[in-house]
């Protein structure tokens, strides 16, 4: 046999297998689909908001959401949870990771640019830092963590401008994107506190608790049902890809990467979906850009970069 080891001769490498070459395009490929579809839900929501109230826009997107999850699990043959301390906490996770957020988003932009509350969405990892140092005393934090949570509420002031507040910058608005992001914080530390231990199967999780979403949707239906409706092709596709793909398959393609990635690596769509929100703004609707928001939101970033960064162990 020649020897692979003499000078001048590369060693061989193995190829890596077909399917895992196929499988790492197809994590790929889902994870640009995940940047999309989540950068691409405020523009969504701006066109929903052309004939339908905010309350109308959340109903229609967290049913026609539950129901593409529901047929993923039939497809899937994956079986719902039955025991019922998991519905509970399920219908608390319901309503602080869609009803509650879903509501705020909407009604905020109506006030706001959907670019600009894309960028807002960015803090969430911040939020859900912070909220799980409050109530999570097993993590404590760390210095870096700490630096990092100042510099992403430093991208929050400047996106915020305080300076423009007084000429009409619609601040309670962007107040509405920050509270619906901590919702989003207390919702995923709610999760990782009562629900991930038990090990359930994400899917049939998500079509829980989006289920159960809509079905508080359809009990509060005499808030929203009373306003007519201005349905147009436009403002029906919007909600329609809104509910199946940013609020149903989204969350599979989410699964998917975190499966293929982990967590860590696949936590860095939350920057990449910014920016789509932002150029879809712009170019769709047209709409400004000022120079605190690109600043504020490369910021936000930074933060948390720094925020979720583990220290080296020695």
């Amino acid at each position: 046999m020649p020897d692979r080891t003499r000078p001048g001769i590369a060693p061989s490498v193995p190829a890596k297998p077909p399917h895992q070459s196929a499988r790492s395009a197809r994590v790929v490929s889902q994870f640009v689909l995940l940047a999309i579809a989540w950068g691409s839900s405020f523009l969504l929501i701006k066109l929903g908001l052309q004939g339908l109230t905010p309350l109308q826009v959340v109903a229609g997107r967290l049913i026609t959401g539950a129901l593409a999850l529901g047929v993923v699990a039939a497809l899937s043959r994956q079986r719902l949870p039955r025991e019922p301390i998991v519905w509970a906490h399920l219908a608390v996770v319901a309503v602080v990771l869609c009803v509650v957020p879903f509501t705020l988003f909407a009604w905020a932009e109506q006030h706001i640019d959907s670019g600009l509350a894309s960028i807002y969405n960015a803090t969430t990892p911040l939020m859900t830092a912070l909220v799980a140092l409050a109530a999570l005393p097993a993590e404590r934090p760390t210095r870096t963590k700490l630096i990092g949570l100042a510099v992403g509420f430093l991208g929050v002031l400047i996106v915020l401008a305080p300076w423009r507040i007084l000429l009409g910058g619609g601040a309670v608005a962007q107040l509405a994107c920050l509270l619906a992001t901590l919702s989003y914080g207390l919702a995923f530390v709610y999760l990782r506190r009562f629900v991930s231990p038990r090990g359930l199967n994400a899917v049939p999780v998500a079509a829980v608790q989006v289920g159960l979403a809509a079905t508080i949707m359809l009990v509060l239906a005499p808030a929203w049902i009373a306003t007519p409706a201005a349905w147009s092709w436009v403002v029906l596709a919007a909600v329609g890809v809104l509910g199946v793909v940013g609020t149903g398959l989204a969350y599979v393609w989410n699964t998917n990467v975190v499966a293929g990635w982990g967590a860590t690596s696949a936590s860095t769509v939350t920057y990449l979906a910014p920016v789509v929100g932002v150029v879809l703004g712009v170019v769709v609707l047209g709409e400004a850009l000022h120079w605190n928001e690109p600043l504020g939101g490369a910021i936000i970033i930074a933060g948390v970069v720094l925020a979720q960064r583990r220290p080296a162990h020695r």
